[in-house]
């Protein structure tokens, strides 16, 4: 399953988003992961059971209605029908097909084992759809409560408290510091909303802004793997889509130095790919892949024992294999967990807010009753 050496930097060169070597046609908003998926089982289906390769695109053209889609596969059908190599021809594409799926290609090729890479292609598709799945089932819920209780609370202080100010401005000085501070909170939001507005929007819009900038970035970047809650999750999420890609490169004869630099594009954190970098760094200087995961802050000691089992008897497709299940069955279960906890401690400050409210509002219904019923008996007197 070896790959000839020039012929895999050619093709990871053009599937790099830097390179200048081929033309790019962008789809990246008209063809997803979805489609991507449909073409990857397509194509699998068709060359196993022998259709040509231009064929089988050809094939394909009949079952999709997608503009994009139907231009990407003329352009491929064209392509093909020049000489050019497949995976040559997905690498021109580097919106749509990432430098694993053409580095695999590329290898497939010269394997003969094309529609046995894409089944495996389809394979790491879905465990990633299923992966994101688990995160936003696990994330949606709190969101829902959070977003609830936010909707509450201004409903409450923009339509029910302006109902109370007439009757609380008789027995201001003996309003709760909770109520006053609610009061103020209700005329800013009734009386100022646009510039509130207008506030929220520049405020999201600087954010994104600063976010998209490299210092903004690193700097998220850096959170992701240091803050004590988000470390764990990123970084076996990180770990799962790392261990992935090496495993299936590595097992099918793509080389060291490409499958380290097509997992600089599957994870999307710059100190991570730094450190994918530091990696390639060992690999190059002779001191083996397993020099590189070791004295790694957020790297977990199993990966650096694992990794080094495996490079010493020649394992290591399995070994990450393995680590790709086990951190992606980890994550699972963290994921549900903080689900899990997420969802009472929600309600719980959903009540202390509810309660919150409700007191700032009785008891200064009871104090008014109060005042009320000395003034009455004060008048009955006289």
């Amino acid at each position: 399953m070896a790959i000839n050496t020039k012929k895999q930097a050619t093709i990871a060169q053009a599937s790099t988003p830097m390179s200048a070597s081929l033309p790019k046609f962008q789809f990246k908003q008209a063809i997803g992961d979805k489609e991507r998926r449909f073409f990857t089982e397509q194509m699998s289906l068709l060359l196993e059971t022998g259709t040509p390769l231009q064929a089988s695109l050809q094939a394909m053209k009949k079952q999709v209605d997608n503009p994009a889609m139907l231009e990407l596969l003329d352009q491929l059908i064209d392509d093909i029908g020049q000489g050019m190599q497949f995976s040559t021809a997905l690498a021109k594409h580097p919106a749509v097909f990432s430098t694993t799926y053409t580095n695999l290609m590329a290898a497939s090729e010269e394997g003969g084992f094309m529609h046995e890479v894409l089944q495996q292609l389809l394979a790491l598709d879905e465990k990633r759809e299923e992966l994101r799945k688990t995160m936003v089932s696990a994330l949606s819920y709190p969101v829902f409560l959070l977003v609830f209780a936010l909707a509450v609370v201004v409903f409450v202080l923009v339509v029910v408290f302006p109902k109370f100010a007439d009757l609380f401005s008789q027995i201001q000085d003996q309003l709760p510091a909770t109520t006053k501070f609610l009061m103020a909170s209700s005329n800013v939001l009734k009386n100022h909303w646009i510039e509130l507005t207008i506030g929220l929007v520049v405020s999201i819009g600087g954010f994104k802004f600063w976010s998209a900038t490299e210092n903004g970035t690193r700097k998220l970047d850096w959170a992701r793997l240091n803050f004590p809650l988000l470390r764990h999750v990123f970084v076996q999420l990180y770990l799962v889509n790392t261990m992935r890609v090496l495993s299936m490169s590595l097992g099918n004869g793509v080389g060291m130095m490409d499958s380290l630099h097509a997992c600089k594009y599957v994870v999307k954190n710059s100190l991570f790919q730094d450190f994918i970098g530091q990696v390639e760094n060992q690999v190059e200087t002779g001191n083996g892949i397993a020099a590189g995961f070791m004295n790694t802050s957020f790297i977990p000691p199993i990966v650096e024992q694992m990794i080094s089992t495996g490079e010493e008897t020649g394992n290591l497709p399995k070994v990450m294999s393995r680590l790709a299940d086990y951190f992606e069955g980890e994550l699972s279960n963290k994921l549900q967990t903080l689900s899990r906890l997420a969802e009472p401690v929600m309600l719980l400050i959903m009540g202390g807010v509810v309660g919150l409210i409700v007191s700032s509002l009785i008891l200064p219904i009871f104090k008014l009753s109060r005042v009320v019923g000395c003034k009455f008996l004060i008048k009955n007197v006289n």
